[in-house]
């Protein structure tokens, strides 16, 4: 099933680590894919950091690699707005980090008739952005959310994430996103295509979650699922979204590739 694979796409939260822990086998799987000449690439919903934040939290797990190794749903959101809306002013409900993302590719920041309205993971929130962004999506403005995740796991279980505040807000205002970014969609496909230069059928995701790194298999991907975050074998028995392969963790994908 892996013979043709060129790239593998690595979610973070719950498969490579788990807060400040390394999960096992993650160091081993980025060796074994450089012996195979392999390419990868980190791929996160959490639009709550940029990739320069990431890039120095790997590093102290003695991970080094570039901010082009590190995809975030906050950056996939400023490509698909660089492409449809490149001279926006946008409203951001997210952390200054995602802010940053869209300041330093020439992006304004508005909270006074911006063109869009736009909802990350905000670790910052504040009940006068909540109030602001529900105003805007009420008054009819573009509605864009860089992620769908409900939860986000975290070393003592789960903090709330974005999709919660999706339902928070069609709650209030009657509206789900016009457009959300990230896993499983194909705004975030299209994003790793152009980073990467790999073709669909050359690429597997490796990830803990079904509604979103799983699901990216109907984009025409393969799908690795670890349970070493989210998702336990239960689920597997209720929810309809399967993956091509399961394992408990990176051990099994290092043993994987050393039979291939």
């Amino acid at each position: 099933m892996l013979e043709n694979i060129k790239c593998f796409l690595l979610d973070l939260d719950g498969t490579f680590y788990l807060g400040e822990k390394l999960l096992p086998g993650a160091l081993e799987f980025l060796d074994i894919l450089a012996e195979r000449n392999l390419d990868y690439l980190f791929l996160t919903n959490n639009s709550s950091k940029h990739s320069g934040q990431y890039v120095e939290k790997l590093a102290r797990f003695n991970v080094n690699v570039g901010k082009e190794r590190i995809l975030t749903s906050g950056e996939a959101t400023v490509i698909y707005l660089q492409k449809e809306m490149p001279d926006a002013k946008v409203f951001i409900v997210g952390t200054k980090a995602l802010e940053e993302e869209f300041t330093n590719c020439g992006f304004k920041l508005s909270d006074r008739d911006p063109d869009v309205a736009i909802l990350g993971f905000d670790t910052t929130l504040t009940y006068e952005k909540l109030w602001k962004i529900c105003d805007l999506i009420r008054g009819g403005y573009p509605y864009i959310a860089t992620h769908p995740d409900i939860n986000c796991p975290t070393e003592n279980g789960f903090m709330p994430d974005i999709g919660s505040f999706i339902a928070l807000i069609e709650s209030s205002t009657g509206r789900k996103p016009d457009v959300i970014i990230g896993k499983p969609n194909n705004h975030m496909v299209e994003a790793v295509l152009e980073r990467t230069g790999h073709k669909k059928d050359s690429i597997a995701m490796i990830g803990d979650r079904l509604y979103t790194d799983i699901a990216m298999g109907r984009t025409g991907i393969k799908t690795i699922l670890v349970l070493s975050g989210e998702t336990k074998k239960t689920d597997l028995e209720l929810g309809k979204i399967r993956p091509d392969i399961i394992m408990e963790d990176l051990r099994g994908m290092v043993s994987l590739l050393n039979k291939k």
